[in-house]
């Protein structure tokens, strides 16, 4: 299911609990880890090659990432997934996050093909994750939750991806 700007804003404030930072409130440990796990394969499948893959980053609000080497994307640009605890949220992002205003500028800059991002979209939603464009991370965050003081300019991305 495609959501709208509107809607997956108001999924970031439903998700956003002051009382719970890093992690959801009643977090399984293990159910992450195996959806992880999955959408590692996956994308190994669908890209033909080995991914590197981080998970369960200590002091943050980010579960892990899959990077997809650049000499497996059209554009030779690589491709890194992040993945949050909160919600299964899952960004795209070429390079590496805030490497670029988001993924449309990534595509203008022709550093991110449109059918290894759409591959890399289908992958995410068939195992549940609900895709946000780093556009929408990047905006200012407006929330409860009292984020850590070194941010200057909280912005959602921040909060759901950021460490502690």
């Amino acid at each position: 299911m495609i959501r709208g700007e509107a809607d997956l804003l108001a999924l970031l404030r439903e998700l956003d609990d002051p009382g719970h930072l890093e992690r959801p409130r009643g977090d399984d440990h293990y159910a992450p880890a195996q959806q992880f796990d999955k959408l590692a394969a996956r994308i190994e499948a669908d890209f033909g090659t080995d991914c590197a893959a981080e998970q369960d980053t200590q002091d943050s609000s980010e579960y892990g990432r899959v990077h997809i080497p650049a000499t497996a994307t059209a554009c030779g640009t690589r491709i890194v997934i992040c993945i949050s605890r909160f919600g299964s949220l899952a960004l795209i992002c070429a390079d590496n996050p805030g490497a670029f205003l988001g993924t449309q500028e990534a595509q203008d800059m022709g550093e991110l093909d449109p059918a290894d991002l759409a591959r890399t979209h289908r992958a995410l939603t068939d195992l549940g994750y609900t895709v946000v464009p780093e556009e929408l991370l990047e905006s200012h965050y407006d929330g409860p939750s009292r984020l850590p003081g070194h941010v200057q300019r909280p912005t959602w991305w921040h909060r759901f991806f950021g460490t502690f």
